[in-house]
């Protein structure tokens, strides 16, 4: 009981220097050790890395689970140690409602097998997505966090202990500094008026009392020091340590990009398979109507590389539907537009023609369309002036 006590007594005179020392740099009444300029660049990359990663993981968490709510469960989950209990994504809910609505409404109906196929389509893309969470979790949250509760938890720890031995160094500076103030004051030669054996005694104790006193700061200095240093040295190594944090950022990076990329190509070749599939099934219901989208799609940039413009542009089949392009080009001449059934469509961007039977087109301009028998539903027979050819579904959009 007793020694606990000391070291209770000794805690708390050490917290308490250590609190005066901190309030007089405050109050710029005491000098304060800097750091080196390297030091403290690794510092403020540190402190960036942190917040960063902090963002970068609350905002990941975000776009994977846009339910707070639901956040906040697995949240607490996670600190329980217990496993976070399977979710429906919204996909295969909406793809749950579908099913249940066609077998009410009749999954032999044409709206009822449209449903059916859309309720597929919609499954396959939450199960896709499904995936992409649990892959990004793993390969890119995963390190994010384990960095934040671990690498940094420890920096975060020596650099406080670096804090604390800095604050003991600077207080034994300001001791060895009065100490010295004052027995400089002790050795002074007495005043003439005091010039007695008693007063001669007194003083030469004092500066005794004194040489002692800056013996003991002075060596309080040294151990403080080396503390420092040491303490400065380990707090060093861990911040030079951001450096291979990046790399594993950068791979984890990587692996993210890599299962986004593949999600967004699972999801376009479902949605794909569904156009291909419902534009036969409207094409068979409403024979003589266009097939395909009439919503204007996006435009490709002109600033992107070729690589890059072939992905964002859309996917058009270059294969005649008709005949080869030399019998197109010849029986497209003879080809004469059906008595009904011709519209007018918008060009939304350009397009140039693959072979000769094909139309080029110009953004923003008008042309007549329409369908044959037989064809394509991803191509219709566009015609401008005495120009007849083969223009794609996708860079139209029809009119009224």
């Amino acid at each position: 009981m007793d020694f606990n006590m000391k070291k209770l007594a000794s805690d708390a005179g050490i917290f308490f220097t250590r609190a005066v020392q901190f309030t007089e740099e405050k109050f710029g009444q005491a000098e304060k050790t800097e750091l080196d300029a390297h030091f403290e660049n690794l510092l403020v990359r540190a402190d960036s890395t942190k917040n960063w990663t902090e963002r970068i993981l609350r905002q990941t968490e975000v776009l994977l689970q846009p339910n707070p709510s639901a956040r906040v469960e697995e949240f607490l989950y996670e600190k329980l140690d217990r496993k976070v209990p399977s979710r429906v994504t919204n996909g295969e809910l909406l793809a749950q409602y579908m099913a249940e609505a066609a077998g009410e409404l009749g999954p032999t109906t044409p709206y009822g097998k449209t449903l059916l196929k859309v309720s597929e389509a919609e499954k396959r893309l939450g199960a896709a997505e499904r995936d992409f969470i649990h892959t990004a979790s793993v390969s890119f949250l995963t390190p994010l966090r384990n960095f934040l509760e671990g690498d940094w938890k420890t920096i975060s720890k020596e650099r406080r202990l670096l804090q604390n031995r800095r604050l003991d160094l600077d207080a034994c500076k300001a001791r060895l500094k009065k100490a010295k103030a004052a027995e400089a004051k002790a050795t002074t030669v007495p005043d003439f008026q005091e010039t007695r054996p008693r007063n001669y005694i007194l003083s030469a104790s004092a500066s005794a009392l004194w040489n002692d006193e800056v013996d003991k700061a002075e060596q309080e200095l040294r151990v403080a020091q080396t503390e420092f240093d040491r303490q400065a040295e380990v707090t060093r190594l861990l911040l030079e340590g951001i450096s291979s944090t990046h790399v594993n950022h950068l791979r984890c990076l990587h692996e993210f990009v890599k299962s986004q990329m593949t999600y967004y190509a699972q999801c376009y070749r479902h949605m794909l398979d569904l156009q291909k599939q419902l534009g036969s099934s409207q094409a068979a219901i409403f024979p003589g109507t266009f097939v395909g989208t009439t919503e204007p799609a996006s435009p490709p940039l002109s600033t992107t590389s070729p690589t890059t413009a072939a992905a964002t542009m859309p996917v058009v089949p270059t294969v005649a539907s008709l005949a080869t392009p030399g019998e197109a080009a010849l029986c497209l001449e003879e080809v004469s537009p059906p008595a009904s059934g011709t519209r007018k469509a918008r060009v939304l961007y350009d397009y140039e023609a693959a072979d000769s039977s094909e139309l080029a087109l110009l953004a923003d301009e008008l042309i007549t369309v329409y369908s044959l028998p037989g064809m394509d539903p991803d191509w219709l027979i566009g015609e401008r002036g005495n120009k007849k050819g083969k223009v794609p579904v996708t860079y139209l959009e029809l009119l009224s």
